[in-house]
């Protein structure tokens, strides 16, 4: 209030409600109570309202290979489009609108994007196209997928679409544990990969960006099936709980390894990778215990390895850890990687080997500059080269720094 209770002057500012709120406001009121398998036609109907027609909702699956198409009433149900060499896959993989003319008609391929986890793509068919309909739709396709992500935590519809193979009960358990596959702010981004994504059972990673700390995790548990999925589910769970209590790595490493060793006993072990980065300055901190060393890549090539003191897998009761520290530069790389990528022998030959992994990252590092697509084209490359199939959980998870600030986002034009 100003002096004497007035109330401030707001004369010029336009609070009108234009096409495009109304539009986004009406599905964005129904969506708190929409049911997950109305979704489809209420976005349907609003595309209709901008002209839009034959509306396809294209989930990642659970390989990132096929782009799968989420049945609903109203949304047009065809067959799975591969990510690559598809207008639907370059739209996934380029993160930016595809349009593709179709006689007198325009097919626009649009990114699904939940914050900055890609989930799938929306496709339209317009008449025509011009800067507002590009704009409302790219809007339109950020709320579908905030939509997707929201009420996929109480329904299994999203999960049943995006598997395109039988799933086993343990790789069940390890997806239902993982974070968003990839994330990114101005500062950082992260992307990370598991394979065999329908049979995983002791690998998996975690992450979460706490302020200016971004916290990083890669596990594989002991064994294969469920023990070493329970095992994985405990080793999280550990691993979260000290994060989250702010205690440092060597702390983070210790109750680790007591929850490891009080549950399973000292038998059984997980290997694990715990690192800490400052995104503001690029200070590394990190504890190995039992994972190769990452890969430290500079102007799109590898250029050293992160060696550090041997510590042991959490569960044999270590000895506290020595914590390694490194400075990065702006736009270094951390590839990390569990033995499952380099131990893999094809039939009758010898294991695949770092050599060969180095090799394979430069030579996809020339082609390729985002990291999402520059996880998903090495572990593809990688499992093809070793024979198309593993014998071994495999996981790649790429960190990418690049300093500066995000105050930006905050200011309003």
């Amino acid at each position: 209030m100003t002096d004497g209770g007035r109330q401030p002057d707001r004369i010029g500012v336009d609070r009108s409600e234009g096409f495009g709120e109304r539009l986004l406001g009406v599905l964005l009121d129904r969506a708190h109570e929409m049911p997950p398998d109305l979704i489809a036609p209420l976005v349907a109907e609003e595309v209709a309202r901008v002209g839009g027609h034959e509306v396809s909702i294209l989930l990642q699956d659970y390989e990132q290979v096929l782009l799968v198409p989420l049945p609903g009433r109203r949304l047009r149900v065809g067959g799975p489009e591969p990510v690559e060499d598809s207008p639907a896959g370059e739209a996934f993989l380029s993160l930016r609108t595809v349009e593709v003319p179709l006689g007198g008609s325009v097919r626009m391929y649009l990114p699904l994007l939940d914050g900055s986890d890609q989930i799938g793509v929306m496709a339209v068919t317009l008449d025509s196209v011009d800067d507002d309909d590009r704009r409302l739709l790219r809007r339109l396709a950020g709320l579908v997928a905030d939509m997707i992500v929201t009420k996929d935590s109480y329904t299994d519809l999203f999960f049943q679409a995006r598997r395109s193979a039988p799933m086993s009960v343990a790789a069940e358990i390890q997806w239902s544990l993982l974070p968003p596959l990839s994330m990114t702010v101005p500062q950082v981004e992260v992307a990370g990969i598991l394979e065999p994504a329908y049979d995983v059972a002791g690998d998996s990673f975690d992450y979460a960006l706490n302020g200016d700390i971004l916290h990083v995790a890669m596990l594989d548990a002991m064994g294969h099936g469920l023990d070493a999925a329970t095992m994985a589910t405990v080793a999280v769970g550990a691993y979260r709980h000290t994060r989250r209590a702010h205690t440092d790595l060597s702390q983070v490493y210790a109750f680790m390894d007591r929850a490891i060793n009080d549950q399973f006993g000292q038998d059984h072990f997980v290997t694990a990778q715990m690192m800490i980065l400052d995104i503001t300055t690029g200070r590394l901190q990190w504890v190995n215990a039992g994972h190769p060393a990452p890969l430290l890549i500079r102007d799109r090539a590898v250029v050293d390895r992160l060696e550090s003191p041997t510590t042991l897998p959490v569960g044999f009761g270590g000895e506290e850890p020595v914590v390694s520290e490194r400075m990065l530069e702006p736009g270094d790389r951390l590839l990390c990687f569990t033995d499952g990528l380099i131990e893999e022998h094809q039939a009758g030959g010898q294991q695949f080997g770092e050599e060969q992994l180095i090799e394979w990252t430069n030579r996809i590092l020339r082609d390729r500059t985002e990291v999402r697509a520059v996880v998903r084209a090495l572990s593809h490359a990688l499992k093809h080269e070793r024979g198309g199939t593993t014998t071994d959980d495999a996981t790649i998870f790429l960190v990418e720094w690049r300093g500066g600030g995000a105050e930006h986002l905050t200011v309003l034009d």
